[in-house]
């Protein structure tokens, strides 16, 4: 196997966690009086945020996947594994803990909307599933492939089915990880489903990325299957509907986001895999492995975690020219401080990692 490393994998983490960036500020900044989906710019503007989630989680579930099936190959899949289990939970803790409100707990006001679920909880529950997956699949790469592929689209064409079911009777903790219905930004259906495609294009590139002809043909089908996802994946629900009489593929077919941003995603894929040697800037490459860190620190900058303060403050005020001026500023100065002043990944990770193997120890011993 080549063990060369997919550098365009850190490249797109890169272009969304700066899409994300400008997403945030420009959506909760902009004057609502310039939000008119009849504007070019702004329709513009608006259908490529759309695209930036769904390309975090299928980009999640691939690296970590393939990092995965790398370790198998190492006889090293067991810490990887474990690994993964903690950086799972890690990310759920960290996603509630920068909701935290400490300065409104303070002065005694509490409400549950702390546990509201975003995308850092459902993407560390995703780790923890595909972990699951696989060993549930006996470690085989073939059926882990073929499963993951399979569940990705089960959850995107059964989507009808949850898209507005409540589950009041289920505690809200675990509620809001399956319904938006108490404030939750993600839910882990149908956002599963990118990660679970995700996983199933890391066992192709793993199996495959050694070959001669990979990279040309992986990136044209990345093209060819991304067209047809964006442009045909409606019609072919709705041939499935009637050549099997069912209505649910009817009404996949009638919403189909799911399938059409998995088509955008695939078009960054093919863009960035193909244009991967011209873009390996050591600045790009590092902003792709600073996500989290990068993250962590924008929501505290303008969501105000823990004190409540942050740049929403300012309300939707700003016209166009100031959100992209205010944007740019924004991800250079997140960017700045992720790199020289902050080490909130490897420091809670390291703590994290420490405390669990501690307890392990202890258990290992008592």
């Amino acid at each position: 196997m080549n063990s060369e490393r997919l550098f365009f994998i850190d490249i797109i983490r890169a272009f969304a966690i700066i899409m994300m960036l400008q997403g945030h500020f420009i959506y909760t900044l902009l004057d609502t009086g310039y939000r008119d989906l009849e504007s070019i710019p702004y329709a513009v503007w608006s259908y490529f945020r759309g695209i930036t989630a769904p390309t975090f989680f299928t980009i999640s579930g691939l690296i970590f996947t393939y990092l995965l099936l790398k370790a198998k190959e190492k006889g090293e899949e067991k810490k990887r594994m474990r690994k993964g289990i903690i950086r799972g939970f890690f990310l759920i803790f960290v996603g509630y803990l920068i909701r935290i409100p400490f300065l409104e707990w303070i002065f005694g006001t509490f409400d549950m909307y702390f546990l509201a679920v975003d995308v850092l909880q459902c993407i560390g529950l995703s780790l923890i599933f595909i972990i699951l997956l696989y060993f549930l699949s006996a470690k085989r790469i073939l059926l882990f492939s073929f499963i993951t592929l399979i569940l990705g689209t089960f959850i995107f064409v059964t989507e009808p089915l949850y898209r507005g079911v409540n589950f009041e009777n289920i505690p809200l903790i675990f509620r809001n990880y399956i319904s938006k219905s108490s404030g939750s930004i993600f839910t882990i259906i149908p956002w599963f489903g990118y990660v679970s495609f995700g996983a199933f294009l890391a066992t192709q590139f793993f199996n495959h990325v050694h070959q001669k002809y990979f990279k040309p043909i992986a990136i044209g089908s990345f093209i060819l299957i991304g067209s047809i996802l964006i442009f045909h994946s409606s019609y072919i629900l709705c041939e499935i509907a009637k050549a099997t009489n069912t209505q649910l593929f009817l009404d996949a077919a009638s919403y189909n986001y799911l399938f059409t941003r998995l088509g955008n995603v695939l078009l960054y894929f093919a863009f960035f895999y193909a244009f991967e040697n011209y873009l390996k800037f050591p600045l790009i490459l590092k902003i792709g492995q600073k996500t989290l860190s990068i993250y962590v620190i924008h929501f505290i900058l303008i969501y105000g975690s823990f004190t409540g303060i942050g740049l929403k403050i300012i309300g939707k005020t700003l016209t166009p020219w100031q959100a992209v001026f205010g944007a740019s500023l924004f991800i250079t100065c997140v960017c700045f401080i992720s790199f020289y002043y902050v080490k909130t990944n490897a420091f809670l990770y390291k703590n994290l990692r420490g405390f669990i193997d501690k307890l392990r120890d202890k258990s290992g011993t008592g």
